[in-house]
């Protein structure tokens, strides 16, 4: 090649190079970056932090303190200079930014407490404000350093951000970023998990970076990061590490046209991942899953980062997405996704549904529709919270409810007896409710006036009502509620009533007109549970009373509403008068597929996203061992091996230790066979496949024959095993299927399940198990 030949290819690829570089580099309009508290500037990495007085003119402030320390916080990198000086506000002071161009801008609040004269940083409590949105709520409390990192739709020429000190306190900032953020970064829509659609405008959202993970990869600091972004690793965060694998791969990572860009999230996010671990087995079928902690009442923008380093050639690789118990996406192929790339860099942006857990699970599982071997992959992903309808980011939201019961032990001592009653119950109206749906099915009569399926008025209550618009629970039961009188129950559906969150909608607490307290459900229209489960809950429920179960007073559908009435609480929960409230990790997830709450689903259906007969008997199980031990079935503030009740408790009953771990307040009050037996039968609940565990007919017996064990004495060794036993109390026990087939006759008279309450329980199942009752 010649001079003239080099100089022509030195010159391309000066400027191949240098278009690379410009296509990653963001230069921000806007960019005030203020070293709070110190009087010179601070470089930490290749940024210029200013000092505090060149900042001193964008400040509005009654009082001037400026602290310093020459403690040193421990950090991923080299901002620890940041933290050496503070900024404190005795009064509401605000800070005033030009805006060169208007969109979307990154608030940066860096926060390190030490002792400076007679402030105390840790004691501090303040919050801060920006652009109509509330960042931060009776914020502090820190002991260590905190960078909190927020977004904010900017319309105007000037942005405030306002600190304000709570009561009689304080408020403190080491270290202060302002500075815009690339168009590309956050779009206006996003896809809805559910309802599954579209989410639009984003734009207008404030958020608040909560969780940044690099998957798979080290720690990458904002040094590394073109957007001065911090990406912290994944294994904290991972629920079982053993079901997951790190992989790297960082120089095959590819940028194409129209995609992902360094922007979006650098090579070294999208060049590590966390895979399955699944190399020795190719019939694996698990998903790998991470668990965050989110503050409830808010929804949530969730990015995931994906790039397939793992695969060799194309279409090699299909996988589900989870949020929670719901499918973002199913069948995920990455080559055609970034198409027919390989190792292509990809993200995608889903919005949640308003969290009612402190705990959102991310999960990547293998697809079961194609014929390759099971794998899934997650390289990042990034957790923000929406403003709420306040337009706040931090504090109470109008729908958020808390719960502050606390545990009444005078209530659960001596209740040995009633806690097998309460199981036995359980089971007997799985299987009344069962049979109910089979009759309804097969058009027996219902007792309760016919649906109106179009949402009209074409039934009304005529001389049930003096006037149409009150409602009293005694002329009313089992009737349509007209819904001016559901209106007037629940105040107009005052959010401040609400009681709770479920996957059908919210449930509000009324008084009906003859002072009855009652509790309101109303179905979401957003809703996936839909006309059929409406139908379903009011043709079983409307037939079976006890006192001891929620009845069901009412109904309406009138202006396309589905609205549920059943009976107020006035007591509370059992989980209330167990365990009170601990962590409240519940959430009704809804989906075309399951309703269920984490810690009591079935382990086979995060494997096969299929549910079976048998799914039931699993949660049954699970809440045998919860009415035993008197805890939540998911609680993290637990060391890791106690998080889960239904791991823990099944580690217990196989080493014949059960009793070390029961509700303090029956410690020797329960008979050893007895809580033998009640524990075996939670066991086989809770086999890991459904084909091993028994049927609710048989769970049913077997409690029937502990709850015998505990009332009376049993002839022979009492420390013989149970199961060997059985026979000698009742020789029914093989023939336990004939109940649930011969049911009819008990069912087909209405008042058997109407005189349940009078009955004891021994005589109920005597009517159920012995061939003369029957």
């Amino acid at each position: 090649m010649g001079c003239r030949g080099l100089h022509l290819l030195m010159w391309v690829v000066s400027i191949l190079c240098l278009a690379c570089f410009c296509c990653c580099q963001f230069i921000p309009k806007d960019s005030y970056l203020i070293n709070c508290g110190s009087p010179t500037n601070a470089t930490v990495g290749n940024r210029v932090f200013g000092a505090d007085s060149s900042a001193s003119k964008l400040l509005s402030t009654p009082q001037n303190v400026l602290a310093s320390t020459t403690s040193k916080p421990v950090t991923s990198s080299n901002e620890s200079v940041l933290y050496q000086t503070a900024r404190i506000f005795t009064g509401s002071s605000k800070y005033t930014f030009t805006i060169r161009q208007r969109g979307r801008l990154w608030i940066r609040l860096y926060f390190y407490p030490f002792v400076y004269e007679k402030y105390d940083m840790s004691n501090a409590k303040f919050s801060v404000s920006s652009a109509n949105h509330g960042l931060l709520s009776d914020f502090g409390g820190v002991n260590s350093s905190v960078v909190k990192e927020f977004s904010v739709n900017v319309t105007s020429g000037t942005l405030d951000v306002t600190f304000s000190p709570s009561g009689d306190s304080f408020a403190f900032v080491n270290a202060l970023e302002v500075i815009s953020v690339p168009n590309e970064l956050i779009t206006d829509d996003a896809a809805s998990v559910s309802p599954p659609g579209r989410f639009q405008g984003l734009l207008w959202q404030a958020l608040e970076t909560v969780h940044r993970v690099n998957m798979g990869g080290p720690t990458v600091t904002f040094e590394n990061d073109t957007l001065w972004r911090t990406w912290v690793p994944d294994q904290s965060f991972l629920v079982e590490k053993n079901l997951a694998k790190s992989v790297s791969n960082i120089p095959a990572v590819n940028y194409p046209e129209g995609g992902a860009t360094p922007l979006i999230a650098p090579s070294s996010v999208y060049g590590t991942a966390t895979k399955m671990n699944s190399e020795k087995d190719p019939n694996s079928n698990f998903n790998v899953t991470w668990e965050f902690k989110v503050d409830p009442g808010y929804q949530y923008l969730v990015r995931f980062h994906f790039c397939d380093i793992v695969s060799r050639k194309l279409n090699e690789l299909y996988f589900n997405v989870f949020i929670d118990s719901m499918i973002a996406v199913r069948d995920l192929d990455l080559s055609i996704a970034t198409s027919n790339i390989l190792a292509a860099a990809f993200y995608l942006d889903f919005v949640t549904v308003k969290t009612v857990s402190n705990k959102l699970r991310i999960s990547v599982g293998p697809s079961n529709v194609h014929d390759v071997y099971p794998d899934a992959i997650l390289n990042g992903l990034e957790i923000m919270k929406m403003n709420n309808s306040l337009g706040s980011l931090s504090g109470p939201t109008p729908d958020n409810t808390s719960s502050s019961s606390k545990k009444n032990a005078g209530m659960i001592a001596g209740v040995s007896v009633g806690l097998f009653v309460a199981a036995v119950l359980a089971g007997l109206l799985f299987i009344f409710c069962r049979r109910r749906r089979r009759l309804a099915a097969q058009g027996h009569s219902k007792t309760w006036i016919p649906l109106s399926t179009n949402g009209g008025n074409s039934h009304t209550m005529g001389s049930k009502y003096s006037n149409g618009t009150t409602a009293s629970i005694n002329s009313n039961l089992g009737y349509r509620f007209p819904f001016v009188a559901i209106q007037e129950a629940t105040n107009n559906f005052d959010e401040s009533w609400v009681i709770g969150i479920g996957g059908f909608g919210k449930v509000y607490k009324g008084v009906l007109n003859d002072g009855t307290k009652v509790a309101v459900k109303r179905g979401n229209p957003r809703s996936q549970q839909g006309l059929a489960e409406f139908q379903t809950e009011i043709e079983m429920l409307s037939q079976f009373r006890h006192r001891h179960l929620v009845s069901l007073i009412g109904y309406c559908d009138e202006k396309n509403e589905m609205i549920l009435i059943y009976e107020y609480m006035e007591n509370g929960t059992l989980k209330g008068h167990l365990y009170g409230s601990g962590p409240e990790l519940d959430q009704t997830h809804v989906s075309t597929a399951v309703k269920g709450s984490f810690g009591y689903l079935d382990p086979e259906y995060f494997r096969r996203q299929q549910l079976t007969e048998k799914s039931d008997v699993y949660s049954f199980g699970v809440v045998l061992f919860e009415v035993l031990c008197a805890r939540p079935v998911i609680d993290p503030s637990l060391p890791r091996e106690m998080v889960n009740l239904a791991e823990w408790a099944m580690k217990w009953q196989k080493r014949g230790q059960l009793d070390q771990i029961i509700d303090s307040t029956l410690v020797g009050k329960i008979r050893p066979d007895s809580l033998r037996k009640f524990g075996e039968t939670a066991e086989k609940c809770l086999a890991d496949f459904g084909v091993d565990r028994p049927s609710m007919g048989d769970v049913l017996w077997n409690l029937e024959y502990a709850l015998q064990l505990q009332e009376a004495v049993v002839q022979g060794d009492p420390e013989e095993n149970s199961t060997n036993v059985i026979g000698e109390l009742s020789p029914q026990v093989n023939n336990f299927s004939q109940v649930d087939n011969s049911f009819s006759a008990a069912q087909s008279n209405v008042s058997v399940a109407d005189d349940l309450s009078g009955v004891s329980m021994s005589r109920v199942f005597s009517q159920l198990v012995k061939s003369e009752g029957r």
